[in-house]
């Protein structure tokens, strides 16, 4: 005789389980108390509690740089921790990121159920340091499943990376004289890299207006604004 699976008997989530996207939807949605899981290349990652400086002030930064950024770019999604639905093997919750909305000429959309189905534009992490996952498996999905842009910030570190996809494969995009990285895909979207390690908010946001006011993110804007 076949049991039946309900919410009651199914099994939990663990590190390390080696589960298909559906499978892993059914016991994320099932644990209620889980705020944060992720698959990767077919394996199931969960986090840790989340600390306050090595994390949720960094994220915090984040954030405000990206939704300053997206206030002043209409056709622009700004998401924290949505779960995408990247392929059958990688199902990741980023701490943030930005998308073009399809209508404009975007790669993802929202689907019915509420979820990002597709490859977000930007994609930006916290991670702990260079051995983490985000540097390696979730690196290699992102980059085919094709994200065109993706930051890493290691905190133990305290370093920042940002890759652009050239090609099939990710490169570093380099700071300025100035130490500004300008975004390839997001004109106008400026990061003053040293503000931001150093914990300069206000530097961060000054620069990044001074992007928010150059022609291209203007052009940009106007063709966003005609599709």
């Amino acid at each position: 005789m076949t049991t039946k699976i309900t919410h009651t008997n199914l099994l939990p989530l663990e590190n390390g389980d080696r589960l298909t996207r559906y499978e892993f939807e059914r016991r994320y949605q099932a644990m209620t108390q889980v705020k944060k899981a992720e698959l990767i290349e077919g394996i199931v990652y969960m986090a840790s509690p989340v600390r306050a400086t090595k994390h949720g002030r960094p994220h915090a930064k984040i954030m405000t740089w990206l939704g300053n950024y997206c206030a002043a770019t209409p056709g622009v999604d700004l998401q924290d921790n949505a779960t995408v639905r990247l392929d059958a093997d990688n199902e990741p919750q980023p701490d943030a990121l930005l998308r073009i909305e399809p209508e404009v000429g975007g790669n993802s959309r929202i689907t019915e159920d509420d979820y990002i189905q597709g490859s977000p534009e930007l994609i930006a992490e916290i991670a702990a340091s260079s051995a983490s996952y985000d540097l390696n498996d979730k690196l290699n999905a992102y980059r085919r499943n094709g994200v065109k842009e993706y930051i890493v910030w290691q905190m133990y570190e305290n370093r920042l990376d940002w890759f652009i996809l050239k090609e099939g494969r990710y490169i570093s995009l380099e700071a300025d004289k100035l130490g500004i990285i300008r975004s390839e895909v997001f004109p106008g979207l400026w990061l003053a890299v040293n503000a931001l390690r150093e914990g300069n908010l206000a530097e961060v946001l000054t620069v990044l207006q001074q992007g928010l006011q150059t022609d291209e993110h203007q052009k940009f804007v106007q063709k966003l604004q005609q599709n």
